[in-house]
């Protein structure tokens, strides 16, 4: 999957396919109980385009595979012909997953971020945050990176895959103050970053929770950026976000606040950053669009 879906082209891809467009119903999602674990989550997404390729992923998220040294997500994905139903591809869709999900997220802080930013900070250490460092550094030339995870002993097993210049944060709160973007992907109710610590000018890229319980920032990171939050879809961050819903529905922000969504980023018609000192938040819970190019990308190699 690394060979089949390069950053840079995978980038380049998602930037197009978010700006031409494609078929996506809100995707399925049941809960799956889980006995003495919070409950993990089936989910089905279906995309296509018109006259071409129909791709549809079946994924199970389970949360407690942290505990087990799992991967939190187990995917698959098929590729159809759109106009005869024929079957074209099945792949194991984890790793997709993470390299759209990074991609994506790298995608929108290449769009949003200042464009002299030089730290980045990432918030978790699974297999997505692993995947969010290549994706980032392969858009912006960061000077220097730094991981913080709730297990220490996970950010350092992460850091020690990359070379020197990624470091692991002892102290979430003094990282958070210190970076120009932070990238997040974690399974958490409770905010982790808090919004009074930005940095005038930050970037904030939201891209683990996705349901509307699970929250990564605080109200005051999204009052903060208010005028500069960008969802991936409008339906899904309305449907499942809980970092956009949950201020939403307390007053901190409005429905103008949220001043685009992927395609419109892609196409130049959202503009998030009106100056350097606006803080910018990118808010995803995952798009089929996202896995159709991915997948259609993967097949074709």
């Amino acid at each position: 999957m690394q060979a089949a879906l390069p950053w840079a082209a995978l980038i380049s891809e998602l930037k197009e396919a978010f700006a031409k467009g494609v078929s996506q119903p809100l995707r399925t999602s049941h809960a799956v109980p889980v006995p003495g674990e919070p409950d993990a989550t089936f989910l089905a997404m279906p995309a296509w385009e018109e006259g071409g390729k129909l791709a549809v992923k079946i994924l199970f998220i389970a949360p407690g595979n942290s505990a087990r040294n799992l991967p939190a997500v187990n995917a698959s994905v098929m590729v159809f012909d759109a106009v005869t139903g024929q079957a074209e591809a099945v792949m194991e869709g984890g790793e997709l997953t993470a390299r759209r999900t990074a991609a994506t997220s790298a995608l929108a802080a290449d769009q949003m971020a200042r464009k002299d930013a030089k730290s980045l900070l990432i918030v978790g250490a699974g297999t997505i945050a692993g995947n969010l460092i290549p994706a980032h550094c392969a858009v912006r030339d960061y000077e220097t990176v730094k991981i913080w995870a709730r297990r220490p002993e996970q950010a350092q097993a992460l850091a020690g895959q990359f070379d020197e210049a990624v470091t692991v944060a002892a102290d979430l709160d003094a990282a958070v103050a210190e970076a120009d973007v932070i990238a997040a992907a974690t399974i958490t109710n409770e905010p982790l970053i808090k919004g009074a610590l930005l940095k005038d000018g930050a970037h904030l890229d939201l891209v683990g929770g996705f349901t509307t319980e699970m929250r990564e920032a605080d109200s005051e990171a999204l009052k903060r950026a208010a005028g500069g939050i960008i969802v991936d879809t409008y339906d899904g961050a309305m449907a499942e976000a809980g970092d956009i819903t949950q201020p939403l529905a307390e007053g901190t922000i409005t429905r103008a606040d949220i001043v685009g969504d992927m395609a419109e980023l892609c196409r130049g018609e959202a503009q998030p950053r009106t100056s350097d000192s606006q803080i910018t938040v990118f808010k995803s819970v995952g798009a089929a669009i996202e896995d159709f190019t991915a997948a259609r990308m993967a097949a074709a190699s």
